[in-house]
């Protein structure tokens, strides 16, 4: 079993930042950022693989930057511009993937989820 913990959930502006982050405690092969809105269905915000190959939602997209640091096994989300519509619960994951491609927003890439930490962007 792999264990995760985020941090770094807040309230915040429209326009302003939040840094998250979650350590895990284990770093695996695909390591994801999701996001769930009240009534929404659960979405994928961004990944990085174990080369560092990253993937963002297409509205995330130069807003935020996903990042990991194998050496504390932790990813952050940097999310820069931030807007009401990126309210929600900020969900961890991590897979070990062994398939040919880099991690993206399947299910079937993830095996292991932190219990989310709550992102709040007031306008």
């Amino acid at each position: 079993q792999v264990q995760l913990m985020e941090a770094g959930g807040g309230s915040v502006q429209a326009g302003g930042s939040l840094n998250l982050s979650c350590t895990a405690s284990r770093s695996l092969r695909c390591m994801a950022w999701f996001r769930q809105a009240p009534g929404k269905e659960r979405e994928g915000v961004a990944t990085v693989s174990s080369t560092s190959a990253t993937y963002y939602k297409d509205s995330v997209e130069g807003r935020f930057t996903i990042s990991r640091d194998n050496s504390v096994k932790t990813i952050y989300l940097q999310m820069n511009s931030l807007k009401p519509e990126d309210t929600g619960i900020y969900y961890c994951a991590a897979g070990f993937w062994r398939g040919r491609d880099d991690c993206f927003f399947d299910d079937d890439q993830y095996n292991f989820w932190g219990q989310g930490t709550q992102v709040t962007v007031s306008s």
